[in-house]
């Protein structure tokens, strides 16, 4: 099974009566590129976050989200009774200094710094082994729908290659016919000057041989054949991560091709090579997404 690097995920929990969720979003990436995003009193526990995320989800560009879904957030606020009473004491011991009028400045003390405060939770055991199971349930939906993404793209690679294969079965096909048409041409060229030239004919027939066997591409063939078997099986292997592993696979596709197209002189098969080439283009593409 294949599984997609672009994929999300979405879980939620209840921690002291407010609603909080867990999303997860990931791209691709060569590496593992991982961002938390959580509240102030989940601070403490970001390393274990990304130990939990990053054990699991293993590569990719990937972004954790834990957020408060409460709508109303009038209560999120609370007054640092401490240092209003520190405000207001400064306050009359200055009035009594400067002989000032006793006067109530409450209203221009709540808008002091640090006298309206986060309302912040206390985490407990409970509440972490909670979040921490809310955190696994986002990445099993994650990892669900990064399946569904993968099957679509699992299907496109295996038909992608069972058309180069369906295409090298054709260039094996017409690969002698153009040995025949390059035997025929220099056959009629030479018949153009054989009575004007003397020719050697051991010596000519040995330039033959040599000329035909950096034409043959018998053997780019047959390790085609081969890298597109490996790239099957590869894509049926029970393993997690093998987007890399297949990218090198076709890159090694890619180089037999361009040595059959390079070799080929016959206009048949530079048609075939351009078509194999256009279907492996759409394979690396492909690749660059996979886990």
């Amino acid at each position: 099974m294949i599984y997609s690097m672009t994929g999300f995920g979405r879980a939620t929990f209840m921690l002291n009566g407010a609603p909080y969720a867990i999303e997860i979003r990931t791209l691709n990436s060569k590496q593992l590129d991982l961002n938390v995003r959580t509240p102030s009193f989940l601070r403490e526990k970001e390393m274990e976050i990304r130990t939990i995320v990053g054990n699991e989800l293993q590569r990719g560009k990937i972004d954790v989200s834990i957020n408060s879904e409460r709508k109303d957030e009038s209560t999120s606020f609370v007054i640092n009774k401490k240092i209003v009473q520190e405000y207001r004491k400064q306050i009359r011991d200055l009035n009594a200094g400067l002989a000032l009028d006793d006067k109530d400045y409450l209203e221009q003390i709540l808008k002091l710094p640090n006298v309206l405060q986060a309302e912040e939770n206390e985490l407990d055991d409970s509440a972490w082994d909670e979040i921490q199971t809310c955190l696994v349930e986002a990445m099993k939906n994650l990892n669900s729908f990064r399946s569904q993404e993968g099957s679509a793209l699992e299907k496109d690679l295996l038909e992608g290659v069972a058309i180069i294969e369906k295409l090298a079965a054709e260039v094996e096909v017409n690969a002698p016919l153009r040995i025949e048409k390059v035997k025929l041409r220099i056959d009629e060229n030479l018949n153009k000057i054989r009575e004007r030239v003397e020719i050697n004919r051991d010596r000519f027939e040995q330039e033959i041989i040599f000329y035909i066997e950096k034409m043959d591409i018998n053997e780019e063939i047959v390790r085609l054949s081969n890298h597109c078997k490996y790239f099957n099986e590869v894509v049926h292997e029970n393993i997690l991560l093998k987007g890399k592993k297949i990218g090198f696979i076709a890159q090694e596709i890619g180089r037999e091709i361009n040595t059959i197209g390079s070799k080929a002189n016959d206009a048949t098969i530079q048609k075939l090579v351009v078509q194999m080439k256009d279907e492996l283009e759409k394979i690396k593409e492909q690749s660059f997404n996979i886990l």
